[in-house]
């Protein structure tokens, strides 16, 4: 689908996306090609599918890896770089720092220096709301402290710390994106989240509604709230990869590096998550009760005024019904679900 965003990139740009078989990364590799972009791909398949390509050109291989950064940047001519290879799962985070400060941190080091010395002049990093640490205020916008209080969020704050390093004395510009909570799917069905494991919750309570996984876990009702449930803030996929063809541009125009929120302004609560997919399935999700998670804030949610402002980002998707909507297509869609479905001995979604 061509963005209905004012969006003035100059066409036949070549773009390197890392983790592009992945789910945000699929969808910003349709977008690019979308708007004429050359696109190169470079994934490990570890969290991405071959099939959520829908074009431009696959090399496997890490991004960690010297030789293969040197392989790609002496073969072409980059005009950017959209990183979104990270490992994402907090709780991993906690129990592996190590994977996580090698992966999220370390390899992004020797991405940058194979940049730097390349002199490719753009960097779009995928980074996350979880610099930001404990709310000391809502909504949260980008001058907040950032405290992370876990091993992802900290590896997404130094690799910020890194790129404006990187800018001062290098001259290697960059935008971080920090996301809230991405969620939805291509409206056509076409791509849409394959997490393994998977942990957000619009795709945790189709599944349930379904019958591809057990019951649906709430933790906790006793949030100061008006349902009682968390408040988290969700972003259209599609919206998300609107907001980097922007921040390329803005970095084209030789826009200094900087840091931008994402997210739509309002938040959702848990409950109204579950109401909006039990309408739009037409099927009730089943819920087992829990309790209050350690570290789960009442209410997360974005100001991105400043994107709005300085990009020109206005996001299409802002309603919960859509993105609800568009992600259930996809549910019903996706390639592995038949084969989730008979895992759990249920057999009506096929």
């Amino acid at each position: 689908m061509i963005s209905t965003l004012p969006i003035t990139l100059r066409p036949h740009r070549t773009l390197l996306v890392i983790g592009g078989c992945g789910y945000i990364g699929s969808h910003m590799v349709k977008c690019l090609l979308d708007a004429g972009h050359r696109v190169v791909v470079l994934d490990d398949l570890s969290g991405g599918y071959r099939d959520a390509l829908l074009g431009g050109e696959l090399v496997v291989g890490d991004f960690g890896e010297r030789t293969v950064l040197e392989a790609l940047f002496e073969g072409r001519r980059f005009d950017g770089v959209l990183h979104f290879a990270s490992l994402i799962q907090v709780g991993e985070s906690v129990r592996d720092p190590a994977l996580y400060y090698r992966s999220n941190m370390a390899k992004v080091l020797t991405l940058l220096e194979a940049m730097r010395d390349h002199q490719v002049p753009a960097l779009v990093f995928s980074s996350s709301a979880a610099v930001y640490g404990e709310p000391h205020y809502v909504p949260i916008d980008e001058s907040h402290p950032c405290t992370p209080i876990n091993p992802y969020g900290m590896t997404k704050h130094v690799v910020e710390t890194m790129l404006r390093d990187f800018a001062v004395a290098y001259g290697l510009r960059a935008v971080a994106l920090r996301y809230f909570n991405a969620a939805g799917a291509d409206p056509l069905g076409r791509l849409g989240e394959r997490h393994q494991p998977e942990t957000h919750l619009i795709p945790l309570a189709m599944q349930a509604a379904l019958g591809t996984r057990p019951a649906l876990q709430v933790f906790g009702r006793d949030y100061d709230t008006p349902d009682g449930t968390c408040i988290r803030d969700y972003v259209h996929v599609d919206d998300l990869a609107d907001a980097h063809l922007l921040a390329l541009e803005y970095l084209w125009s030789a826009g200094p590096s900087t840091s931008f929120n994402l997210g739509n302004g309002a938040g959702f609560s848990v409950q109204q998550v579950i109401d909006t997919v039990a309408a739009v399935s037409g099927v009730p999700v089943p819920v087992e009760e829990g309790a209050r998670r350690a570290g789960d804030p009442a209410r997360l949610v974005a100001d991105a005024a400043r994107a709005r402002q300085v990009l020109g980002w206005t996001p299409r998707y802002g309603d919960l019904e859509t993105i609800v909507r568009h992600a259930w297509r996809w549910e019903q869609l996706r390639p592995d679900a038949r084969a989730a479905t008979r895992r759990y001995g249920n057999e009506q979604a096929t």
